[in-house]
């Protein structure tokens, strides 16, 4: 800086104060300014090297963006406890920075230049990238660096009742914002404001807010918001403007600037090649291969040219390197003039129209979902990769999103174009075009309560020409769609581009390669047919008129709708279901005084209930009730962990008259606990017992054994529900060969008297759910090879729970005392269970419980139980 001491500028703007200072902080830097959106400070610095770096074809700009987690408050999380690399937020507000710095230096500057925004405080209310791109664009001016400056950013939200806002919190986009846009832009010399860059979506819950009622971000809308913008541009510009003449800029010397070529090999090379290079680029049967190799042989033979005749005042090396960039200059000028002068495009298509489209689904079929969407040249496959909500990405970065549950991935080897090169990480331009997919996405996608799944699409780009991001945007819908995610509709991209000579603007849709590489824009929209959801415009020039932009959206919009059509006859709704190969999430909800029962004491429950079942299962709170999430890998599995636990927290209580067959889950001198439905136990006394004998028992275990089945009757329900009057009215066989084996009409679990299963509600009636309902429905004891066929004990092909080391019937786990039975377990006095029934000594024996282990509000011994006896049902 030119002066010593700290100064200061503060400028208004909607009831937000941004103020810049400068003087106290980095004083070895070429430029250093502090700037500050509320609560949020953002130190930024801009340096440039003493010597040019000639030998470069591209002005050598480095834009940083530090993260620190001090800033607020926190210690990094890493392993190391420090910052590592940038974050994605970091890149993609580095990227931000870039897009409107660029075109804003002087041509020909090859000194290298790096800009370092360091985030110094944030309290998580303001977003700094803005803060950081205002800083940018100052510290560069104060730098002294031959800069066209200075360019102001500002973001700009639309809220659900219409209204427009400048520098949102966080809270009021999420809470209040449709539409979220950043745009950065410059005064030029005849005072009017011209646009660089625009980065905007709608906001993720954008197209429930439009459905309630919500303005819904148009063509119109946005086009208008453009220019609306424009006066808060022209005041942060006049800002920093004002700031740099109270500071002064750095007296930072004479910066050489370096041509391409001369004049004299510009005509050189135009006299040798234009002819044969407008005679290609008119070939419109050409592919971009052909093309190329075609341009190839010319450009050789320019460069040789050249050397051998160029200009003598330069060595050979030197004539070459000119020869070179003034084919390619040759070339822009060749296919500009084409396309302005002509209105011809090298594919041979008007300014308006689109190439050739396909699109298709389920090209991998064993994946989750899966599309391929070809554009002309351009093909993108997007494949679709769902997993639990524990799957979603877990972020430590500045933001106040701590976690992803939507991620889009971009991807484009260099095979794409035909050529060899780096294959690994992601460049910050994969990044980039991945994040504004997934931008373009996330509006349409389902809300997380109602679809709770974490999902990844990856879109990799398998031919490039052009406007691959916006394929990856189509292809990544078709996935979505294939993959059985209920999107609320399709969503489509386009690219536009903008051709500007001789006070002339035009307009293109849909451009190639060439057309971007040559052109003075892209500008890519995309949305579903009623919206814009995402919008990207780069520019090459100083500025844009706000008026070419809003044409430009509106003939984007005629080229989305035709290509939504495209995408509609491949898939024009969710498929029902996901894949077989795909997870599976239920999500019940439960009464919040069963959340602990669910649990147990220790998680001791659901631990049982993961191992039983082999799903993982969380379970939460959400406004009062208890909300239990489990992921399973197969429906099956899915289905029998929510049985598991509707049984503990949902139970279905017996009624008088129903008959089940029961299992015997406990022996105890007064009789035997048998289990009659999932999660309901009941006692069946030693005097029933007595009859199935025919003769007086004094021990249980005389007539029955665990795992045993027998037919009861419920002749009474006592107690709420708590306790049970059985009857015995029969042995439960193993099953005959005819399956029969409740002995004809009798209908054991329910059966003509409880109406069957079909009135279970939620549960999806057993008989619906197909192999967990009566018995019947599950193919009886005769798919079970029955009971007495599975020996009981030893469970069939689960090797029995003897090898499991404990997990077969009581006798084989050492029973009830083995384990420490309820008194040694003291695990239901922590619960307030067996206090109030006491053990079985102190709760007067099971008769005092009524013989229903699983009907009370402790969960212990009951609820162990109850899943010990699905699991015997399963099996």
């Amino acid at each position: 800086m030119g002066t010593l001491g700290t100064y200061e500028h503060n400028v208004e703007i909607d009831g937000k104060t941004i103020t810049f200072e400068a003087g106290t902080l980095a004083q070895q830097a070429g430029g250093a300014v502090v700037t500050t959106l509320g609560d949020t400070k953002v130190l930024t610095t801009t340096t440039a090297s003493k010597q040019p770096k000639d030998f470069l074809p591209f002005f050598p700009l480095t834009i940083e963006v530090e993260e620190r987690m001090y800033a607020n408050g926190r210690i990094p999380g890493s392993f190391f406890k420090r910052e590592g690399r940038p974050s994605e937020n970091a890149i993609l507000v580095c990227r931000l920075t870039d897009r409107p710095l660029r075109p804003t230096f002087a041509e020909g500057l090859r000194n290298e230049v790096q800009v370092v925004n360091t985030v110094v405080q944030t309290v998580q209310f303001d977003p700094y990238d803005v803060v950081a791109m205002n800083g940018s664009s100052l510290s560069t001016m104060l730098s002294g660096l031959p800069f066209a400056g200075p360019i102001a950013a500002v973001r700009y939200a639309m809220l659900r009742d219409g209204s427009w806002i400048a520098f949102p919190s966080f809270e009021e986009l999420e809470e209040e914002a449709v539409f979220n846009m950043v745009i950065s832009g410059r005064v030029e010399d005849d005072g009017e404001v011209a646009i660089l860059m625009i980065e905007a979506e709608a906001t993720p819950d954008a197209w429930v807010k439009v459905e309630m009622g919500a303005p819904a971000p148009t063509e119109q809308v946005v086009g208008q918001a453009i220019e609306d913008v424009k006066p808060i541009i022209k005041q942060l510009c006049e800002a920093q403007q004002a700031f740099v003449d109270e500071v002064g800029a750095r007296d930072a010397g004479e910066f050489p600037l370096f041509v391409d070529y001369t004049d004299e090999v510009f005509d050189a090379v135009w006299g040798f090649a234009a002819d044969r290079v407008t005679s290609i680029y008119r070939d419109a049967e050409l592919t971009k291969a052909e093309r190329n190799d075609q341009l190839d042989v010319v450009r050789q033979e320019s460069i040789a040219h050249v050397v051998a005749d160029g200009p003598e005042d330069l060595d050979e090396d030197a004539r070459g390197k000119q020869a070179s960039e003034a084919f390619r200059s040759t070339e822009k000028k060749v296919v500009r003039q084409l396309i302005v002068d002509d209105g011809f495009r090298i594919d041979g298509r008007g300014p308006s129209d689109l190439r050739q489209l396909s699109a298709e689904v389920g090209v991998l079929p064993k994946t989750h979902g899966s599309a391929l969407f070809q554009r002309g040249e351009t093909q993108v496959l997007s494949v679709l990769a769902l997993g639990t909500q524990r799957d979603g990405q877990r972020l430590d970065t500045l933001d106040p999103q701590d976690e992803k549950l939507f991620l889009h991935h971009y991807n484009m080897p260099p095979y794409s174009t035909g050529e060899a090169g780096r294959v690994g990480s992601p460049k910050r331009r994969e990044i980039g075009h991945g994040a504004l997919a997934e931008r373009a996405l996330i509006p349409v996608l389902p809300e997380q309560d109602t679809w709770p799944y974490a999902m990844r699409v990856v879109s990799d780009v398998l031919s490039s020409n052009g406007s691959t991001s916006m394929g990856s945007v189509c292809a990544a819908s078709m996935a979505l769609m294939d993959g059985g995610v209920p999107v609320h509709a399709q969503v489509a991209g386009i690219a536009m581009g903008l051709v500007y000579e001789n006070g002339k603007y035009t307009t293109l849709t849909d451009i190639q390669g060439v057309e971007d590489f040559f052109g003075d824009m892209d500008f890519k929209v995309a949305g579903p047919e009623n919206f814009i959801t995402a919008l990207q415009l780069d520019t090459k020039l100083a500025g844009i008129p706000a008026n070419v932009l809003q044409d430009a959206l509106l003939q984007a919009r005629d080229a989305r709708l035709q290509i939504l059509e495209v995408m509609n006859d491949a898939i024009g709704e969710p498929r029902d279901e996901v894949a077989e190969t795909a997870p599976r999430v239920e999500i019940v909800s439960i009464p919040q005084d069963k959340i602990g029962a669910v649990i147990g004491p220790r998680g001791a429950i659901i631990k049982e209930l993961v191992e039983v079942t082999g799903a993982q299962i969380d379970v939460d709170e959400e406004d009062g009730r208890g909300v239990v999430k489990i992921y399973a890998s197969s429906r099956e599995q899915a289905q029998d962990a929510l049985d598991r636990v509707n049984a503990i927290a949902n139970p279905q209580l017996p009624e008088v008259g129903e008959r089940y067959s029961a299992t015997v889950v406990k022996t105890v001198d007064f009789g035997a606990f048998v289990n009659l439905t999932p999660g309901t136990d009941g006692l069946l006394h030693i005097s029933e017992l007595s009859k199935m004998a025919g003769k007086r028992l004094n021990h249980a275990e005389d007539a029955v054994e665990v795992g045993q089945q027998v037919l009861v009757e419920v002749k009474d329900v006592l107690d709420g529900g708590r306790k049970f009057k059985l009857e015995y009215v029969g042995e439960r066989a193993g099953g005959n060969d005819d399956g029969d084996a409740d002995g004809g009409d009798d209908e054991p679990r329910g059966g003509r008297d409880r109406g069957g299963d079909r009135e279970r509600g939620d549960r999806g009636g057993d008989r619906e759910r197909g192999g967990r309902g009566g018995d019947r429905e599950r193919g009886g004891d005769r798919e079970r090879g029955g009971d007495r066929e599975r020996g009981g004990r030893e469970r069939g092909e689960r090797g029995g729970d003897r090898e499991r080391g404990g997990r077969g019937g009581d006798r084989e786990r050492g029973g009830d005392r083995d384990r420490g039975g309820d008194r040694d377990r003291g695990g239901d006095r922590e619960r307030g269970g067996d206090r109030e029934r006491g053990g079985d000594r102190e709760r007067g024996g099971d008769r005092e419980r009524g013989g229903r282990e699983g009907g009370g509000d402790g969960g212990g011994e009951r609820t162990r139980t109850r899943t010990r006896s699905r699991s015997r049902e399963r099996d």
